[in-house]
C-alpha cells in the first residue's frame, strides 16, 4: 500500500504538472486576453447567475483589493456589468454581457476540448478514477482553507444481491490485502472465490443477503450474512473486506450495521464470525457491535497456520422478544 508521504509526493508532482499543463503559469488563460483570476470570475459569475464582489472574494479565495480591481477591468472590457440589487438597493450584482456571455462560451468550448483529449488517452476507469479523485481532493482543499472540521466523505453507495463481477472483485481485495498484510497464498484466495460462488448461489434465500459498498459501479467493500451453513439458527458473518482506499472512512462501520440490523430482523439467536489474531482494528470494529472472542486455537484454515478466533455476539433483541 502507497505510504502517505509517497500519496503526499505524487499528489504535488500531478498539481505541479497540471498547472503547467493547464496553462497556470502565462499571462492569460483558456484561449483568452485574461489572466486567470478573471477567466474564474466570468465562469463563477456565469455559475450563479449574479453575485457580488464580496462572494466572489469568499469563492476565489483571494484578496478584496485584488479581486475589486480584476472586477473593474471586467466591467470596463464590457464583459461584466453592475447592477441594483431587486432585494436591497445596497447591494450591486455583478451579471455577464452579451460580450461576456460571447467570452464564457468560448471558455467552455476551449477547456472542455482540453479535458475530452486527456480523457480519450485514458481507459473509462481511470476516466472515473480521475473524476471522483479530483472532484474529492478539490473539496477537501476547499475545506482546508475555509477550516472546516467535515471530513469530505467519498461519494459511496451500499447495495444488496448479486452484482455481475463481485465474486472476482471481492477475491481480487481479499487476495491482494491478505497477501500483502499476512503472506496469505493462492490457498486463501482460492478458498474465498469457492466460497462466494457457493454462496451467491444461495442468495435467493431469505436467510442470507450480501452488501456491496460501490463507488462509480466498482465495488469498494462488502459483508456478508450466510443464514445456513452453521445450522441451529445461527448467522455467519462472512467477507468483510474493504479496498485500500476506504479504511478509516466509517464505511466498515456502516457495512456491519447493515448486517447486525438484518440478523435483528430474522431473528438469529447468535451471529457467528471467524478471524486470526493479528486483525486488530477489525476487531475493535466487531467488539463495539457487541461481539465477544469465543474461542481462541492454533489453526489453518486459511493456508497458514495462525492463531485463530471465533467472535459471537447473541441477537439480545431476539431474546428480548420472548
Amino acid at each position: 500500500m502507497i505510504s502517505e508521504l509517497q500519496n503526499i509526493k505524487n499528489i504535488r508532482a500531478a498539481s505541479r504538472l497540471m498547472v503547467r499543463e493547464l496553462g497556470f503559469m502565462n499571462q492569460n488563460l483558456a484561449a483568452t486576453d485574461y489572466p486567470p483570476s478573471a477567466v474564474h470570475s466570468l465562469l463563477e459569475v456565469e455559475a450563479h447567475g449574479a453575485v457580488t464582489a464580496a462572494q466572489l472574494v469568499h469563492i476565489l479565495g483571494l484578496e478584496k483589493s485584488s479581486v475589486s480591481r480584476m472586477l473593474a477591468k471586467l466591467v470596463e472590457a464590457g464583459e461584466l456589468e453592475e447592477n441594483i440589487s431587486a432585494d436591497d438597493a445596497r447591494t450591486k450584482l455583478l451579471s455577464l454581457t452579451s460580450k461576456g456571455k460571447d467570452t464564457v462560451h468560448n471558455i467552455n468550448a476551449y477547456a472542455d476540448q482540453r479535458v475530452a483529449a486527456a480523457l480519450a488517452k485514458l481507459d473509462l476507469f481511470s476516466q472515473a478514477a480521475v473524476s471522483q479523485g479530483l472532484s474529492s481532493y478539490s473539496r477537501a482543499l476547499k475545506a482546508c482553507r475555509e477550516n472546516t472540521e467535515e471530513k469530505i466523505q467519498s461519494n459511496f453507495q451500499i447495495v444488496t444481491g448479486y452484482h455481475p463481477g463481485m465474486i472476482g472483485r471481492i477475491t481480487e481485495m481479499h487476495g491482494g490485502y491478505y497477501a500483502r498484510e499476512h503472506n496469505f497464498g493462492h490457498f486463501f484466495e482460492a478458498k474465498v472465490a469457492v466460497g462466494l460462488a457457493d454462496f451467491s448461489a444461495r442468495l435467493d434465500k431469505p436467510c442470507n443477503q450480501i452488501w456491496l459498498a460501490m463507488v462509480n459501479g466498482r465495488v469498494v467493500g462488502s459483508v456478508a450474512i450466510d443464514g445456513e451453513d452453521l445450522g441451529n439458527n445461527e448467522a455467519h458473518l462472512r467477507w468483510f473486506i474493504l479496498d485500500d482506499g476506504c479504511r478509516g472512512s466509517g464505511l466498515g462501520r456502516k457495512l456491519i450495521e447493515k448486517a447486525i440490523i438484518f440478523c435483528e430482523e430474522q431473528k438469529f439467536s447468535t451471529v457467528q464470525l471467524w478471524t486470526f489474531n493479528k486483525l486488530t482494528a477489525a476487531r475493535r470494529l466487531y467488539e463495539s457491535f457487541g461481539f465477544e472472542l469465543s474461542k481462541e486455537w492454533e489453526g489453518d484454515q486459511w493456508g497458514t497456520t495462525i492463531t485463530e478466533q471465533q467472535f459471537t455476539r447473541i441477537n439480545i433483541a431476539r431474546h428480548l422478544s420472548f
